[in-house]
């Protein structure tokens, strides 16, 4: 098989497997942190193991990176927990929706590391994903569960922003699985303290559970994502990535029968429409 071939059969599988994630905020009766905290055990288990096959190097070059490495991993944690807890309060279509606002985010958050202005496209696009929550949420009211789920959801997207702003700027030279073994590390040693006491309560099911979401739906699909990225652009697996959004959705209705409403659809089409839009034009400016 062609490598392109390779990597396009990389990035599908890794976004199916990301959207099959979603399921498990459901499946797993714990909480969205305690979820987080022990798949960060099994998946860096398994990216450790991963890289010691490869005979890749463990350690980061300079001093300043174990900082920098610190402060993505704290946005890790806090981007897996909102976005689990997300799901958790209202459905797994509004959580996934609303973190797919992070493209328009992105463009409205990157130009503040560069000194430079958004584009006026892009302030169109912003329109076009607060119409599209608009749609996600006709009630705005702060005891309504979609309205939580849209606000968790935007802030796991602010935070997932962020990470990728920071880890694109200053930790770019190292590997994708490089990085992550060190922002999920930290993501243990952030979450362990609020987390660890409900690790003698873990049913044997759960731990099952866990230890597939950690290793199949974690390790897995950002090892083939970032396989992908040998021979595609990140534009072009950014763009595969939004159909995440519809696996996640088509997979919640199938197995949870959750099945998403026709405003709720709406609002998705308009959002995921900007999110590749945005990603399309990063991709080409650059």
């Amino acid at each position: 098989m062609p490598p392109t071939h390779k990597s396009l059969w990389a990035v599908h599988s890794a976004v199916f497997l990301f959207g099959l994630t979603a399921l498990f905020s459901k499946l797993i009766d714990l909480p969205a942190l305690e979820i987080t905290l022990l798949r960060s055990l099994f998946a860096v288990l398994a990216l450790w193991a991963v890289m010691r096959w490869q005979g890749e190097p463990l350690g980061l070059r300079v001093r300043q990176d174990y900082v920098i490495v610190l402060l993505l991993g704290v946005l890790l944690a806090g981007h897996w927990v909102t976005y689990f807890h997300a799901m958790q309060v209202s459905s797994i279509a509004v959580g996934v929706i609303a973190l797919y606002t992070f493209p328009v985010i992105t463009v409205f958050l990157e130009p503040l590391f560069h000194g430079e202005r958004p584009h006026w496209i892009d302030v169109i696009s912003g329109a076009g994903v607060v119409f599209g929550i608009y749609l996600l949420v006709p009630e705005f009211h702060l005891n309504d569960t979609t309205t939580q789920g849209v606000m968790w959801g935007i802030l796991s997207a602010l935070l997932f922003s962020l990470r990728n702003i920071i880890q694109g700027r200053y930790f770019n030279h190292y590997p994708a699985k490089h990085a992550l073994l060190y922002q999920i590390l930290v993501t243990i040693v952030v979450l362990l303290p609020f987390g660890s006491a409900v690790i003698p309560q873990v049913s044997a099911v759960q731990w099952g559970q866990l230890l597939l979401l950690g290793v199949v739906f974690t390790a897995l699909p950002h090892t083939l994502f970032a396989f992908s990225l040998r021979h595609f652009k990140a534009k072009t697996a950014s763009l595969v990535a939004c159909l995440q959004v519809v696996y996640a959705t088509l997979f919640a209705a199938w197995v949870l029968g959750e099945w998403p409403a026709m405003t709720t659809v709406a609002g998705g089409v308009i959002v995921v429409t900007a999110a590749m839009f945005e990603t399309y034009m990063a991709g080409r400016r650059r």
